[in-house]
């Protein structure tokens, strides 16, 4: 178990082995990157469960360290988040700081694990829809070149889904698990026509 100082944001998901920049502009979150680069550096995303103060919070985040810091002269921060375990909230703490903390539990995670040909080319096939659908620019070549897990995570961070569905990628237990769930969700919101676009606007 470990105690984590959370950033509740919704929309924003992270992931290990990735990055997230946030631009910190709160009084109250300004305090927590203050607080955290003292100690160890580290930050726990998560996403309340409504888009209100003090909301319940999603049993599953990440923990990220904080890597590049821009302090800026009037207080606010840019940083980037990178992304070293999910964790699993036990319980929330009651604290004096203006930030919320968390005891939680680190999530084991296969680092090995990869998708089988068919998992990884019916992956790219309904990725192409979604992207052309949406109107994004894809260098293709580049995605090829990327390993299962910094792919599936990497779109599944990124991508213009609601809360919810983010949440639902990041609580999905295992590579294949996750990369079958994207395909639905790039499925379902292709055939909408939409996607949360605010999913992807950060702090």
């Amino acid at each position: 178990m470990t105690r984590i100082t959370i950033f509740p944001l919704p929309g924003a998901v992270l992931y290990p082995g990735l990055q997230l920049p946030l631009h910190i502009f709160e009084p109250r979150y300004r305090a927590m990157v203050s607080d955290a680069l003292a100690r160890d550096r580290l930050i726990g995303m998560v996403q309340p469960q409504r888009p209100e103060e003090g909301a319940p919070l999603f049993s599953i985040g990440c923990l990220g360290r904080i890597g590049d810091v821009e302090a800026l002269e009037d207080g606010r921060f840019n940083i980037i988040l990178e992304g070293e375990s999910r964790f699993r909230i036990l319980r929330e703490l009651n604290v004096a700081t203006p930030f919320r903390q968390v005891e939680a539990e680190l999530i084991a995670e296969d680092a090995g694990e990869v998708l089988s040909p068919v998992e990884r080319a019916s992956f790219e096939r309904e990725a192409r829809r979604f992207a052309e659908a949406q109107g994004y620019a894809v260098d293709w070549e580049q995605v090829s070149r990327l390993d299962d897990l910094s792919l599936i995570n990497g779109v599944s961070q990124i991508a213009p889904f609601d809360p919810a569905a983010k949440q639902a990628l990041l609580e999905a237990s295992g590579l294949a698990v996750r990369c079958e769930l994207l395909v639905q969700l790039m499925q379902f919101f292709g055939r909408h026509g939409e996607g949360d676009e605010e999913g992807v606007t950060l702090q």
